[in-house]
């Protein structure tokens, strides 16, 4: 079974939250899910794949990008993600 990669692009201290949020998230998982966190500024592997992005941003195997975040579209996101990649 593939693994569920999640991304989160953080644009700001304000975002450090969400990525707390991602890898508490994250445990319930385990070895279902690869999360990589990138700092803009900092990290500039995400350039080339999802361009300049701005706004703090959860991306869902490459594809799906969320960027109104909430600790509950963060849960759902990844749920979502892992039950779809389950079946």
């Amino acid at each position: 079974m593939p693994k569920t990669k999640i991304e989160f692009i953080n644009t700001c201290p304000s975002c450090a939250e969400h990525v707390e949020t991602i890898k508490e998230v994250a445990k319930k998982y385990g070895d279902d899910l690869d999360v990589q966190i990138y700092y803009a500024g900092k990290d500039v592997a995400f350039l080339r794949k999802y361009g300049m992005v701005t706004k703090g941003t959860l991306i869902v195997n490459g594809r799906k990008k969320y960027d109104a975040l909430s600790r509950s579209v963060i849960e759902k996101a990844i749920d979502d993600a892992v039950r779809s990649s389950g079946s």
